[in-house]
């Protein structure tokens, strides 16, 4: 997994900046009722969607939350006051707390079910009777959008995806949540070029091909023979899902 402290200062510029965080935005509060409550974003990073969701949603008191320092200082510099520490597999909230939770790109994060299935749970637990749910799910596959670099990587190792739709709806389920909709967005920004992914192969993006490994130099020499190398090939689009706990009877 990548160091967050240190990707934390250029973490916005790399994945799509303000444009992808609006898109991101729109899809999320798409899924989340209108109405007066308390949402959570579990892992909110540097704060960058978490901002957006407060502003585009004024009834709601919008908290986030993350365990990485780096990004929640600056986290804290676009939301004052709403950003707490914490480790999404051990939330510091009172159950029923929060009228909607969301998780905006961590699942995938995750290297065993274990964690997925902790989070899941406490997403669940601090969710209200009737609340939602929202999380996007499928990420590293949304990357593969039919390019000649996804041709050139086809064959590289690839983790088990702890974020697989199915997978994280089945979670769900074991802690009460019910689908409840989804939606896609566009990774505005995200399309990837040749020299940009090797670039991330080198610096451990694809976290089976180490840095240095003479496959990871394989793969980036077959990358470096394609053409036009600084065309961004096609953005992603991104997979969201959202769960609601049944009210209470």
């Amino acid at each position: 997994m990548l160091d967050y402290d240190k990707e934390a200062d250029a973490y916005d510029a790399s994945r799509g900046g303000e444009a992808r965080a609006a898109a991101a935005t729109r899809a999320v509060l798409g899924l989340i009722p209108e109405g007066r409550g308390h949402l959570l974003d579990v892992a909110c990073g540097t704060g960058i969607v978490t901002r957006r969701l407060a502003v585009g949603r004024p009834a709601l008191r919008v908290t986030g939350a993350d365990l990485t320092a780096a990004m929640i200082r600056r986290a804290r510099a676009r939301l004052p006051g709403a950003i707490v520490r914490a480790d999404s597999r051990r939330l510091p909230f009172r159950t029923g707390t929060f009228h909607a939770v969301t998780s905006i790109w961590l699942l995938h994060l995750l290297d065993g079910p274990e964690d997925v299935r902790a989070i899941v749970a406490e997403c669940a637990r601090v969710l209200r009777p009737g609340g939602v749910y929202v999380t996007t799910v499928d990420k590293a596959s949304a990357h593969d959008v039919g390019s000649d670099i996804d041709a050139v990587l086809a064959p590289r190792p690839r983790r088990t995806a702890q974020d697989a739709a199915a997978t994280v709806t089945g979670h769900a389920a074991r802690h009460g949540l019910r689908p409840a909709g989804d939606t896609a967005f566009p990774g505005v920004g995200q399309g990837r070029s040749p020299r940009a992914t090797i670039a991330d192969l080198r610096r451990g993006w694809f976290t089976l091909l180490p840095p240095g490994e003479p496959r990871t130099e394989e793969f980036a020499a077959r990358l470096s023979r394609l053409p036009d190398q600084d065309r961004p090939r096609p953005d992603p689009v991104f997979a969201v899902r959202a769960y609601r706990k049944p009210a209470a009877g």
